[in-house]
């Protein structure tokens, strides 16, 4: 039951986005003067409409997006261009230039999208894609300082007692319970977990990177450790490992091995942190969208067992599974408040990779029609500039073969991404 509950919050959450990504768009548009005659959350068959003055309102049965019909999307074929084949048939641009005339009813053309000075234009398209930016970042401020994110303490919740890790134990019984390892320097040395660490080789700790830093920059000799532990200070001595670590050019680097890991306490962060926390987010989306291709391709193999599955991409059946685990994870401390939190942030993840996604410079996208506008607005200038006659608005609806490729590789992401995330699923419990 609270799996299926965390699958439901998120596809309210999602649901709401998209509603309010296309009214980034309708509020614009409809300041600026466009013919506006549709408004819907969904696709396929209409489960609820209502008109309202010019503009139907509803919803549809599959919850994968929305739109907004903007009268008089595409201008006119200019004189000259081919319009229909030597069949008699009209190219895919013509069949564009006319359903978009079609959508602005007799004495509406004065109405018409394209007829809008660009900036409006690329106002009206931005719109949705920044409510999707805002609402991202609300959400984290809402987490960060709120809520409070999950941040590292000096207090310790695990201590290695193998080097190497692994299934060993130090010295083994003789007995089948544990063959011999080479011990952890803090296991060795008496760390326990639950221990907070007071200092570490001279230096005094405010934080678990602090800690981090002590162990890198200290030479690799006995260091001395005070921890405190069930009220009172105990003085201990750890000689750091030297241990080769990959890095990430493929390199290996030889560094202080101590073999400890730090307790997690929700924190709360002020507001002045959050925009760093939103590039951070935001630059993180950036770098998956670009290695996208690469990484689909990954999926594609992992779907058919030629390599393991790489988590960092998932589709909505895998957000979807992140949710009910978030809801339904068997975890004592883990607080209600904290997965309220945790849903929150999976949304405004979702929020910022709309955002990302829907400023690709290509047709269907926002971003597509973005790009229209300013090679529009750099052709006039242009010409402008040079004495030229002004080549009127761009007529991307040129473009629309290049649309249906598009739409076509974005549904074949959308199959592959359901099947792997069904045949090698991701979970955010191992």
């Amino acid at each position: 039951m609270s799996f299926l509950l965390g699958v439901l919050v998120l596809v309210v959450g999602l649901m709401a986005s998209i509603a309010l990504h296309e009214l980034g768009h309708l509020l614009p548009a409809k300041r600026f003067g466009v013919y506006v005659p549709k408004y819907f959350v969904g696709f396929g068959p209409t489960i609820f409409s209502r008109k309202r003055g010019e503009t139907e309102y509803g919803i549809k049965a599959i919850p994968l997006g929305g739109f907004v019909t903007l009268g008089g999307m595409f201008a006119p074929a200019r004189e000259g261009v081919r319009t229909h084949r030597a069949d008699g048939r009209p190219t895919l641009a013509q069949d564009a230039r006319e359903i978009s005339a079609e959508e602005l009813p007799a004495g509406m053309e004065h109405r018409a999208f394209y007829l809008l000075p660009v900036w409006k234009r690329i106002v009206v398209m931005l719109g949705g894609p920044i409510v999707n930016l805002v609402l991202s970042v609300v959400l984290l401020a809402v987490v960060a300082c709120g809520i409070g994110v999950a941040a590292p303490t000096t207090t310790l919740d695990t201590v290695s007692e193998c080097l190497t890790g692994g299934e060993q134990s130090p010295g083994g019984d003789g007995t089948g319970g544990g063959e011999p390892c080479e011990p952890g320097p803090a296991h060795e040395a008496g760390l326990l977990p639950g221990d907070e660490i007071v200092s570490w080789g001279g230096v005094t700790p405010e934080s678990w990177a602090d800690v981090q830093e002590a162990i890198a920059t200290s030479p690799v000799t006995a260091a001395d450790v005070v921890v405190r532990r069930d009220g009172e200070l105990v003085d201990l001595t750890v000689t750091p490992a030297e241990v080769a670590r990959p890095q990430e050019d493929g390199s290996t680097s030889v560094q202080p091995f101590v073999g400890i890991g730090p307790a997690f306490a929700q924190d709360r962060l002020s507001p002045a942190e959050v925009p760093s926390l939103a590039w951070d987010q935001l630059s993180g989306t950036v770098r998956i969208v670009v290695n996208l291709p690469g990484t689909l391709l990954d999926v594609a193999r992992a779907t058919f067992g030629m390599q393991d599955r790489d988590p960092g991409v998932v589709g909505l059946v895998g957000v979807g599974r992140f949710a009910g685990e978030i809801a339904s994870v068997d975890a004592p401390e883990y607080t209600p408040v904290q997965r309220f939190g945790d849903l929150l942030s999976l949304l405004g993840a979702l929020n910022m990779t709309l955002f990302i996604f829907n400023l690709i410079p290509l047709l269907p996208l926002d971003g597509g029609h973005i790009a229209g506008g300013l090679w529009e607005a750099l052709r006039r200038g242009f010409a402008k500039a040079t004495g030229r006659p002004d080549p009127g608005p761009a007529d991307t609806a040129r473009l629309y073969p290049v649309t249906y490729v598009v739409v076509g590789l974005m549904l074949a992401m959308t199959v592959l991404l359901i099947v792997a995330d069904i045949v090698v699923p991701v979970s955010l419990t191992g």
